[in-house]
């Protein structure tokens, strides 16, 4: 997908930087979340169905339709199915997926930005257990259904709320900064039944990306793989699972689906690893 004119703007020139630093902080985020959750944003729909060719036959729809922009964007599916496999780790979300080695350095190099897991984390100790091991990252369109869930059965060890700018998740935006370090992050340490240890993080976008995960379970609690976890709302988003050395095998019938980019398009409940 080419950058349009205006994110070739605001990363790729000086003014538009500039313009960039205010349109990053989450106080203008929370500014244009007000609008697309208000009834003034319902004209933007069906031109929004129309621009992303959205499949709407097996969406939930309100009686009357849906009574915001957001309303629609966080929109539910009449039906979720998920690989039940117990040795398989299913795609959480809807997106475009890259698999990344974590090296001894800790530092992964995703569109051509490098970024340390420990920064990533905010944990030294934690970012070690996963060395070895390999990062999942789902980039998550405009036109992507925005609701995701849990990769794999387990119990919550931790939750982590961080704080930060939000930036789009745009190729253009990942050449210029360090995109994922940057922007409001969550994160849940899961010990599954079998895969070992697991860090299952989403992150925000540019200008809304809100990240709402169910409360239930934002520090401690059981899960089940293909239970709903979350959703965002509207901007494109980021999900990253973490997994330790040994305990996943990236199926190997994903790397025949790479696009131009080197990334893969997935569903959710697909299976994209093994024990």
């Amino acid at each position: 997908m080419k950058d349009s004119l205006l994110l070739r703007f605001l990363y790729g020139t000086v003014p538009g930087r500039a313009v960039l630093k205010f349109l990053a902080w989450p106080g203008v985020s929370k500014l244009g979340g007000r609008f697309l959750s208000s009834r003034i944003s319902r004209p933007a729909v069906p031109y929004y169905i129309k621009k992303f060719h959205i499949d709407m036959a097996d969406i939930e729809v309100p009686e009357g339709g849906f009574p915001s922009f957001n309303a629609f964007f966080i929109r539910k599916r009449k039906h979720v199915g998920f690989d039940p496999a117990y040795d398989h780790l299913i795609s959480p979300c809807d997106g475009y997926l890259t698999i990344a080695d974590i090296t001894e350095r800790t530092v992964f190099s995703v569109k051509n930005t490098a970024f340390s897991l420990e920064d990533l984390l905010c944990d030294t100790e934690l970012a070690a257990k996963f060395r070895g091991g390999s990062a999942f990252i789902f980039r998550l369109t405009p036109a992507e259904y925005h609701r995701y869930c849990y990769a794999a059965d387990g119990n919550i060890v931790r939750g982590e709320k961080i704080p930060g700018k939000l930036h789009c998740v745009r190729p253009i935006a990942l050449r210029n900064m360090p995109v994922f370090v940057q922007n409001s992050r969550e994160y849940q340490v899961i010990r599954t039944e079998h895969f070992g240890m697991m860090v299952h993080m989403e992150i925000g976008a540019m200008l809304v990306g809100k990240i709402r995960n169910d409360s239930r379970y934002l520090k401690k609690g059981r899960v089940r793989k293909g239970e709903e976890k979350g959703y965002f709302e509207f901007g494109g988003s980021t999900i990253v699972l973490l997994t330790q050395k040994g305990m996943v095998s990236p199926d190997p019938a994903l790397y025949k689906r790479k696009d131009g980019e080197g990334e893969i398009p997935v569903h959710m409940g697909e299976c994209i690893g093994r024990k």
